[in-house]
């Protein structure tokens, strides 16, 4: 159901990051395209080189490149079929409720045109508070779909709502939402 859809795979700073990885093999075994832009804080998690690699493409995590190039989020936006932020951090769900945007993926975001979803993830604090539970709201108002979080051991040690859905689950539920 995923054969030749065009998917950008937003990367944020969260300890589920190491999951994108199998979550971008997952998408390419399905015969997506995949074009990952990442923030800065998430390549301290996961490595730009891992996620092109499995992509077959370049990682985008800044507006210019090495070489002053720049990194068009308009394009890219207006090439993908769908926006997944996964996983996507207490900080980058504020600032997408927000309209902030303060590095490449939030301007991506910002200029797609496609549906986007997000697959939060965050320790069961950060996911409970009020203010968390507002910027699920605030997005989901802007028609973002969040797709639902795990429950089980948290990288904190606690027990509870915050995990990232599992990949094969996001998996399920894009083929499910927008791809049957």
């Amino acid at each position: 159901m995923l054969k030749g859809k065009k998917i950008i795979l937003g990367v944020t700073g969260s300890i589920a990051a190491y999951k994108a990885a199998y979550l971008c093999r997952l998408l390419i075994k399905n015969e997506a395209e995949v074009r990952v832009v990442m923030t800065a804080s998430a390549s301290a998690f996961i490595s730009p080189l891992t996620l092109s690699t499995l992509s077959k493409h370049p990682v985008q995590i800044e507006m210019f490149d090495d070489a002053s190039n720049w990194n068009n989020h308009v394009e890219l936006g207006l090439w993908a079929d769908l926006f997944l932020v996964a996983p996507c951090s207490a900080n980058t769900l504020a600032k997408m409720a927000n309209g902030a945007c303060d590095n490449l993926l939030l301007a991506t975001y910002l200029s797609a045109k496609c549906p986007t979803a997000i697959a939060p993830a965050m320790d069961l604090d950060m996911w409970k508070h009020s203010a968390t539970q507002r910027n699920i709201q605030l997005v989901q108002s802007d028609g973002v779909h969040v797709i639902p979080v795990g429950n089980g051991e948290l990288a904190s040690g606690l027990n509870g709502e915050g995990r990232l859905a599992e990949p094969e689950d996001i998996l399920t539920y894009l083929n499910n939402e927008f791809f049957n």
